[in-house]
């Protein structure tokens, strides 16, 4: 039995789209984005931009490492990238990055190349702030921040001396800094603290 529909309570439907704007879909987008080649931003959203203090279009042009703490991390971050783009074809993890006033944060980062073949080559990357519920508390050095980042992903001191070519020993000694810096008594306490668990 079919019921009478009131046309009073009809939507009418939407006007279908005659094109989609794709750049204003970029610039609009609630994330960071931006569109890389061989690791220079050619061109970055409106969010990247804020997220990183940053005018509008001042990161068109420049390389990566501007948003890395040190130049030495930008290029370790690099040889760690291939091998992942390689295997998965993208790209994912969280990292502590710098805003052009210096401020240290804690940065998810995710991205895709658009040639398989060319890892860094060209790519689109989206950044996402996770300061709030992991803010960065105690002063690292660059190989600290690096070995935090690779515990945040739960990664085991062999498995961080492999990606790291560091000795077991030196990552060791590395985590043993870090649990100090962060008056942590086991490594699991420090896993917890690095993502901000309270």
């Amino acid at each position: 039995m079919s019921r009478a529909v009131d046309p009073s309570q009809v939507k009418p439907a939407a006007p279908p789209i005659a094109s989609i704007d794709y750049e204003m879909i970029f610039q609009h987008a609630p994330v960071g984005m931006c569109v890389s080649s061989d690791r220079v931003i050619q061109s970055c959203n409106r969010a990247l931009a804020a997220m990183f203090g940053y005018a509008e279009g001042d990161l068109n042009g420049q390389s990566f490492s501007v948003l890395y703490p040190t130049m030495d991390e930008f290029l370790r971050t690099g040889d760690r990238i291939v091998p992942i783009m390689n295997a998965k074809g993208r790209y994912s993890d969280e990292r502590i990055m710098r805003r052009a006033d210096g401020e240290l944060f804690w940065c998810h980062v995710t991205g895709r190349a658009l040639d398989p073949a060319q890892p860094l080559g060209a790519g689109v990357w989206t950044f996402e702030d996770v300061s709030e519920k992991r803010p960065v508390s105690a002063e690292l050095t660059p190989r600290e921040r690096e070995i935090a980042a690779l515990l945040v992903e739960g990664k085991t001191s062999k498995m961080i001396a492999r990606e790291t070519d560091l000795s077991p020993r030196t990552v060791e000694m590395h985590r043993a800094s870090l649990m100090r810096k962060f008056a942590a008594s086991t490594s699991s306490e420090l896993v917890h603290k690095l993502v901000g668990a309270r």
